[in-house]
């Protein structure tokens, strides 16, 4: 006996037991989107390599540990995209998007290579949001509106909204320096890790999840003290208009995205129902990608959430989303298995949104209708010859106590229309 295949490790099948909470998640995120203005592009799982190296950065984990890179039969080094944003950017230079502001959507399969733990996968799904050619603070603050309105669509309450702000780039550069000369008194103390960032990116080091290296951090100095007064203004304007909105959030000094894009504002929601892996969304404003990647200098913000975490969440919270299956339609004996095909047509004209499924392979009606509760839908309807005859059929709820009822076959539509509502 051959052997059998699996899915490579890390990399998941969605089942269709789970696959209705995915669409909930994803159909709620586009009517979220789409009532903020935002249109959704989509991009090529696959991009050169030298697109990462330039905008992620060619000393991030993810360039030089995680991404996914190959050689393809012209030589030409490609890989399978970790992250959203570069591949959007990218589109919006290359189709002339960014001649006036454009807000864009996303969604889809990322890839890092990295160990499998749980809500971190080697391929996991995102939703992106980016938004170009704005400059102030009233853009960030709508990102993060936006969300604030997706977490309560979806019915998600325990999220803790944290910010930061990383300055512009002369104002970081006056903090790497000030940090590099604190940490660099302490390099025996700091985690392996670290101690290779020091040279390469050591605001990563105020990131590290290592305790000893925490409480070093704890004491370094903080980039809040780096900053103008206009960096200052706009970080305080943002603030300001969440107090006013009511949102809730904490100022995270410590708070560094891990891809060198970033500067000003960042910020991620986090809930503490999912471990170590507690981070369901974040990102914040990368001004100077666009030119780095070849485009005209354009102000951008964005972020990206993560849809394994987000289910899994749902899942914890007892979420269930609701039956793939409205209706189980059962057929027992052969003119009422003849008819069954017409009449399903039937209604799914008439009830377009209907989620009809058709028994087939025949059976008796025990043996049809355990198969109807089982399929999770709402209602089993019976068609016997019996009821062929007198052209009515049985409509049992199957997940209300309700008795049975016979209707006329030509009421069936109007009456299975007023009960989904």
């Amino acid at each position: 006996m051959s052997k059998n295949i699996q899915a490579i490790r890390g990399m998941h099948d969605i089942l269709p037991d789970r696959i209705a909470i995915w669409h909930r998640i994803e159909d709620t995120a586009r009517q979220v989107l789409a009532s903020y203005g935002y249109a959704e592009i989509r991009t090529p799982l696959v991009e050169v390599t030298e697109l990462f190296k330039r905008s992620i950065g060619e000393v991030t984990d993810i360039v030089e540990k995680e991404m996914y890179s190959f050689e393809d039969r012209n030589g030409d080094s490609l890989s399978l995209r970790p992250e959203g944003t570069a591949s959007c950017v990218r589109a919006a230079i290359e189709h002339g998007l960014l001649m006036q502001p454009q807000r864009l959507w996303y969604r889809g399969p990322m890839f890092r290579y990295e160990r499998p733990q749980r809500g971190r996968y080697r391929q996991f799904h995102q939703i992106g949001v980016e938004a170009f050619g704005l400059t102030g603070p009233d853009i960030d603050l709508e990102i993060i509106l936006l969300t604030a309105r997706l977490w309560r669509e979806l019915g998600f309450k325990r999220f803790r909204l944290e910010l930061n702000t990383l300055g512009d780039q002369a104002e970081r550069q006056v903090y790497r320096e000030q940090l590099v000369g604190y940490l660099s008194g302490h390099l025996d103390q700091l985690d392996a890790d670290s101690q290779r960032r020091l040279e390469t990116n050591p605001l990563r080091i105020l990131d590290s999840k290592n305790p000893q290296t925490q409480q070093i951090v704890a004491d370094a100095p903080t980039l809040m003290d780096c900053l103008g007064a206009e960096t200052r203004t706009h970080f305080e304007q943002i603030c300001k208009r969440l107090d006013e909105a009511g949102i809730g959030y904490q100022i995270n000094p410590r708070l560094v995205r891990g891809l060198d894009y970033y500067n000003r504002t960042v910020f991620e929601w986090i809930t503490e129902e999912l471990g170590a892996q507690g981070t369901v969304c974040a990102g914040g404003r990368y001004d100077s990608l666009v030119e780095q990647l070849g485009g005209r200098p354009t102000p951008a913000v964005g972020f990206a959430m993560g849809l394994e975490r987000l289910v899994e969440l749902m899942q914890l919270e007892g979420q269930l989303a609701e039956s793939p299956i409205d209706a189980y339609f059962v057929a027992v004996g052969d003119k009422a298995q003849a008819a069954a095909p017409r009449l399903t047509e039937q209604l799914r004209d008439a009830l377009p949104g209907l989620r009809l499924l058709t028994h087939c392979g025949g059976g008796s009606f025990k043996s049809q209708f355990k198969k109807a509760d089982k399929s999770g839908a709402r209602f089993a309807l019976i068609l016997g010859e019996d009821e062929l005859a007198r052209q009515v059929i049985g409509v049992k709820h199957l997940r209300e106590d309700q008795e049975q009822r016979e209707l006329a076959i030509d009421d069936l539509a109007a009456y299975l229309s007023s009960a989904r509502l």
